[in-house]
């Protein structure tokens, strides 16, 4: 029976993280990055991978990474949920690796899996596992072509981009126009990628490079939703205790016991749906139990975090309103979430045809 608890490591390389998180993304700087011109934080985006190796986690050793699994990436992004932390860290050390991974492109991997060089892949951020992506033309051995909707585009070194040939590949963004799109999410900003004659150096077949690079982004993407949901319950419940109104503590009242408890229940089956499509994924199991763990963790994810951020929100009453509060960040990033890399629906959808129970 797999173990889903946390080991001793895990928890270690959380603390790590968050003492990190702590000095570099305190809410306060990250709402005044979403105020500037550069949303994105390099500088703890260096400390989290020239620091501690972290952009390297699912590269092998062999090829300049840290050999670990799945179970520790989900603990790292449960950490940068929670700070709902600027870094491209889902879209460069997650999605764009898993491509270059199924590539078995071995320069450009030890180049990400250094976090000197940040990689994104040009798909829509939307895009579900299995889904229709967009491809762009190839004429005359240069692609010309246009890409809306990808996540962190701005702040990348090269795209990771599918052509009309079945291939993918690697374009420096030095050589494409990037156009920032208006977000809902400040903190993962979206642009869209314009190329008119780019040049690319093709890496292996975009179709399962994106199916697997999807398919992980959206398991993993369930370990930064229960990160933020797990914040907004904190600090609801931290927030409760301390608020008093008729002279006792507003946590005390029944009837926000009763809301409290139900949004823990979800927060903990959250947790269990997320720790299981990270261990699906890095446990080699065969890819149809794999699909099944991430669209369940997925189908229950999204609907939960945005609860969670819209009942932090409500429970704090008049501050929670306020720009200077962090609510406002993680209510947001909870509704771009929730339909990043597929809708709840979506994933119920795929679900079903996974276990034989389609819609008549």
């Amino acid at each position: 029976m797999t173990d889903l608890l946390y080991s001793e490591e895990e928890e270690a390389l959380r603390s790590a993280v968050r003492d990190l998180l702590a000095d570099h993304c305190d809410a306060p700087g990250v709402i005044a990055r979403t105020e500037s011109d550069a949303p994105h934080d390099l500088a703890a985006w260096k400390a989290l991978t020239d620091g501690m190796g972290l952009a390297g986690l699912l590269v092998p050793e062999a090829q300049g990474g840290q050999g670990a699994t799945h179970r520790e990436v989900a603990v790292v992004l449960e950490e940068l949920g929670r700070s709902v932390a600027p870094v491209p860290y889902l879209t460069s050390a997650v999605v764009a690796t898993e491509a270059l991974l199924e590539c078995g492109d071995e320069e450009l991997l030890g180049r990400l899996a250094s976090g000197r060089t940040i990689g994104a892949l040009a798909v829509g951020l939307h895009t579900a596992p299995g889904a229709g992506f967009t491809v762009v033309r190839i004429e005359d051995g240069l692609l010309h072509g246009e890409l809306t909707g990808i996540a962190d585009a701005a702040v990348a070194d090269v795209l990771l981009v599918p052509a009309e040939d079945g291939g993918l590949y690697a374009v420096q963004t030095s050589s494409v126009t990037v156009t920032p799109q208006v977000s809902l999410d400040l903190t993962r900003p979206l642009a869209t990628v314009t190329l008119t004659g780019a040049p690319g150096r093709r890496l292996g077949d975009a179709a399962p490079a994106v199916r697997r690079a999807l398919r992980a982004g959206a398991g993993l993407l369930a370990s930064e939703q229960l990160g933020l949901a797990d914040w907004a319950l904190t600090e609801t419940v931290r927030y409760l205790k301390d608020r008093k109104q008729f002279n006792r503590p507003v946590g005390g009242f029944q009837a926000l016991k009763h809301r409290l408890a139900q949004l823990w229940l979800e927060v903990v089956n959250l947790r269990a749906a997320a720790r299981n499509a990270a261990d699906a994924l890095g446990g080699g199991q065969p890819a149809e139990e794999t699909a099944l763990a991430v669209a369940v963790a997925q189908a229950y994810a999204a609907p939960v975090a945005v609860r969670a951020a819209e009942e932090a929100l409500q429970l704090h009453g008049g501050i929670g309103m306020t720009w200077e509060h962090p609510i406002h960040l993680a209510l947001k990033r909870a509704k771009a979430d929730s339909i990043a890399c597929g809708t709840a629906g979506a994933h119920r959808e795929a679900l079903a045809e996974l276990v034989d129970l389609r819609a008549p």
